[in-house]
Formats: C-alpha cells, sequence, structure tokens
C-alpha cells in the first residue's frame, strides 16, 4: 500500500480486498504500542503515533469494506472507561484516506467528552463511511446496502462500538442498519427507537448559549442579533426558537438552495434573512452580531475565520468547530469571544437516544433534566463550570472542557468497567481482521 495515507478510500478499499477485506489498528493499553493487522498498515501507526493533533491515545481504528457496495467502512474508538464507544455513523467524501482517518479520531474524541459532560455511561467512538464518487449514494436501494453492510460491520466488533445517526446518515439509513445489528441507537420510533434528534439537539445549543450570555452579563437572547453558519435540520429547529426567543435578527448561511426555499416557505418572519453560500464561501464570519452560530461542519474555526469574527459569543451545534483544538481556542480567547466548545453544547443528539434500550416515557425526566438549572451534569450548569474555571485559571474555555470532560471520563463504568477493554482485546488475539466469512 504506497503511500498509504495519500491514497483515497476507493483505492485503499481496492488493496485491503486483496488481503482479506477487514484490517486494524489497535492500542495495547498498558504500553501504549499500536499494533496492526497487516504490515502494510505500519505507516498509519507511524502516523498515528507522532501526530499530536488529533490522535488522543485512540483505543483502535478498524477498517472494513462492503461486500456488496465496495465501499470503505470504518469506526473509531478513543476512551471506553465509561462504557462502549458511543457515535454516530458521517457518510461523507474524503479525498484521501488521511482525511477519513482523521475525522475519526477527531469525532470519536468529542463524543468521549460529550458522553462524560453529559453524565452518560458511554465511551467515545465514530463511525465513518466514505462516500462514492458521484450520485451512486443517492439511490434508495443502494444506501440500503451499504447501511445494512454497515450494520454487520458493528456486529463484527461485538458491542466494543454502538453506532447511531450523523451527518450524511438519515432516519431510513438507520433502519437498515438496525436490520443488522442491535449495537445502534437513534432508530426509527416504529422500530423502538428516539428517532430524530435535531429538535433537542437545537434546543441545548439554546440553553448553552443562555449560560453564556448569564455569564457575561449580556442579558437575555431578546434583542440580540445572531449569525449563522449553516441551516440544516438542527439548525430550523434552533431557528424556530431563536425567533420565539425575541432575536432581532437572524442572517443564516445555507449552500442548498432547496433548503432555503424550504426554510423561507416555513419561517417567513421578516427578522430572518437566509443567504445563499458555497462550501468554500466563507463570509458569514464578516457579519456583526453578538452570537455566532456555527452549525455546518467540522473545522469552520480557524486562522483564516476567527480574526473576522465580530461576535462576543460563539455556539453552535457542528462538531469539531476547530480546525485545531492546540491554536484555535486560544485566537478566540485572545479575541475576548466566549467560545462554548461544541461537545457541551450538542449533546442532545447522544443523549435523546441514549437510553433506548430502557425504553420511553412522556416528558422523560432523564432527558429534561439536561436543560435545567440545578442538575450537576444539565448544560447551563456545565457550561457555567467550564466558563468559571476559564476565567478563574485565565485559560480558555476549551481547555478548561478538555480538562473537566477528560476527568470524568476516567471514570471507570459502575457495573462493567473495563469492559469494552476487554472486548477490543479479544477482537484482536481471535485475529478479527481474519475472520471475515465469505
Amino acid at each position: 500500500m504506497p503511500n498509504l495515507l495519500g491514497q483515497s478510500p476507493a483505492a485503499f478499499a481496492d488493496s485491503l480486498l486483496e488481503r482479506g477485506g477487514r484490517a486494524a489498528v489497535v492500542r495495547r493499553t498498558a504500553t501504549g504500542e499500536l499494533r496492526v493487522s497487516h504490515p502494510e498498515l505500519a505507516e498509519l501507526a507511524e502516523f498515528l503515533s507522532h501526530d499530536e493533533r488529533d490522535f488522543h491515545a485512540h483505543q483502535g481504528v478498524f477498517f472494513e469494506v462492503g461486500r456488496e457496495t465496495g465501499a470503505l467502512h470504518s469506526a473509531t474508538l478513543h476512551w471506553t472507561h465509561r462504557g462502549q464507544g458511543a457515535g454516530g455513523v458521517r457518510h461523507w467524501p474524503y479525498s484521501t484516506l488521511e482525511g477519513l482517518v482523521r475525522d475519526g479520531l477527531r469525532l470519536s474524541k468529542g463524543m468521549t467528552r460529550k458522553n462524560a459532560l453529559a453524565g452518560l455511561w458511554w465511551g467515545g467512538g465514530k463511525g465513518v463511511i466514505a462516500q462514492s464518487a458521484g450520485e451512486r449514494h443517492l439511490d434508495p436501494g443502494y444506501r440500503r446496502t451499504l447501511y445494512a453492510e454497515y450494520g454487520d460491520f458493528v456486529s463484527s466488533l461485538a458491542g466494543a462500538y454502538v453506532t447511531a445517526e450523523d451527518a450524511g446518515t438519515t432516519p431510513p439509513d438507520m433502519a437498515s442498519v438496525f436490520t443488522r445489528t442491535r449495537h445502534t441507537t437513534c432508530i426509527p420510533p416504529a422500530f423502538g427507537g428516539s428517532g430524530n434528534p435535531s429538535e433537542p439537539t437545537a434546543r441545548g445549543v439554546v440553553c448553552a448559549i443562555d449560560a453564556a450570555l448569564e455569564f457575561r452579563g449580556l442579558g437575555t437572547l431578546e434583542g440580540k442579533t445572531v449569525a449563522m453558519e449553516g441551516a440544516g435540520n438542527v439548525a430550523g429547529f434552533m431557528l424556530r426558537e431563536l425567533l420565539a426567543r425575541g432575536v432581532r435578527t437572524i442572517v443564516a448561511s445555507e449552500i442548498r438552495s432547496q433548503r432555503i426555499r424550504e426554510l423561507a416557505e416555513e419561517l417567513d418572519d421578516p427578522r430572518l434573512r437566509i443567504v445563499a453560500s458555497t462550501p468554500e464561501d466563507t463570509s458569514i464570519f464578516d457579519t456583526d452580531c453578538d452570537i455566532f452560530i456555527p452549525n455546518a461542519l467540522g473545522g469552520s474555526l480557524n486562522e483564516a475565520t476567527i480574526p473576522r469574527l465580530r461576535a462576543k459569543i460563539v455556539c453552535g451545534a457542528a462538531n469539531n468547530q476547530l480546525l485545531d483544538d492546540r491554536r484555535d481556542d486560544r485566537a478566540l480567547h485572545q479575541r475576548g469571544i466566549t467560545y462554548v466548545p461544541d461537545f457541551l453544547a450538542n449533546r442532545m443528539g447522544i443523549v435523546s437516544c441514549a437510553n433506548e434500550q430502557y425504553g420511553s416515557v412522556p416528558n422523560d425526566p432523564a432527558i429534561s433534566r439536561h436543560f435545567s438549572r440545578d442538575w450537576p451534569s444539565s448544560i447551563r450548569v456545565m457550561t457555567r463550570r467550564v466558563l468559571e474555571r476559564s476565567r478563574d485559571e485565565g485559560i480558555t474555555t476549551a481547555t478548561a472542557a478538555n480538562l473537566i470532560a477528560d476527568e470524568l471520563a476516567k471514570e471507570a463504568h459502575p457495573l462493567w468497567p473495563g469492559r469494552t477493554r476487554d472486548i477490543v482485546e479479544g477482537l484482536w488475539q481471535s485475529r478479527w481482521h481474519e475472520r471475515r466469512q465469505a
């Protein structure tokens, strides 16, 4: 596999098929040594062991090529002290294997921290499916096959990873996953699941914004100006909430013309202006506002965009908003901008589906407590705790959130301490990568 990380996911999948269709890089807990299933993956292990940006003592990365689609499936595990690695599966185009791997590393680390701050007994995990070139991924039959394959892949990991919905994946896709594995959440209500978590996610981000406004002595949302990057499903519910709370104006950018038309028809409010954008257009960062809300893909807060921000508070629903969390959080801090880390604010997706296996009740207190002002792990309380630690210790808010989250993430599951670590070791010892059935 020459120039492994620079290969396209499709090229890597083709080469992996020649070696049985599965591969893994697994960390030995006692020594930190990275073990590879194939000698050809040594380049990947070397890359991980020297990467200081995204690799954070991750437990393992697993790959499998879909039997019928030929698509590259992956699952990345970060820390699993609190329980199984849990997080959604992203279906997205990547030009290189490095891009796909980095996304899995960053997103799984974010899930560890998100789950810990939310008081959930989950560890951190993330799935990634490499989107095929062209429009094949839009075909319903192909998607059913693709996500059924992913369900088989998840089942093969014996419960080390629990998947869910993420960018590029829809509720019908999750139904296909569910046909092949029990290790999934966010399944449709018809199958006993919680369904689409976009509305509670939006409400949770608004709660975090409230807490940041209170901390800075800026009052409430009433009369505030808002700029929003991205107007997808979560953003749609957020727009409704913000308008209902009396904001003065909202300027939102969106790359899909159909989505712009839908929101214009649904909301029809003179305080809202939705502007057409492109993936390369960052002009929304030049908007003069009180609150900037990143709701697009990760990495939009970076050395090119942060100097242009004209907001007092940054808080949104997008995952991994900082391109480099070693540098970009300091840039925000130095500009006096209060940044609420994404994994603190956008927790309600995983919260909504975390306890599906225990059934559902109306007005579930296990959900509503996350919006309260007194539960120790609620969004408001935890946001205040992070902002206060940042102020008191003279550190960035991202650093404060990471410190608190990592402390909590090291707590062992009260019933099954070390269980996921043992599962992963069992997969390795049984040579999981050689056990793919024909």
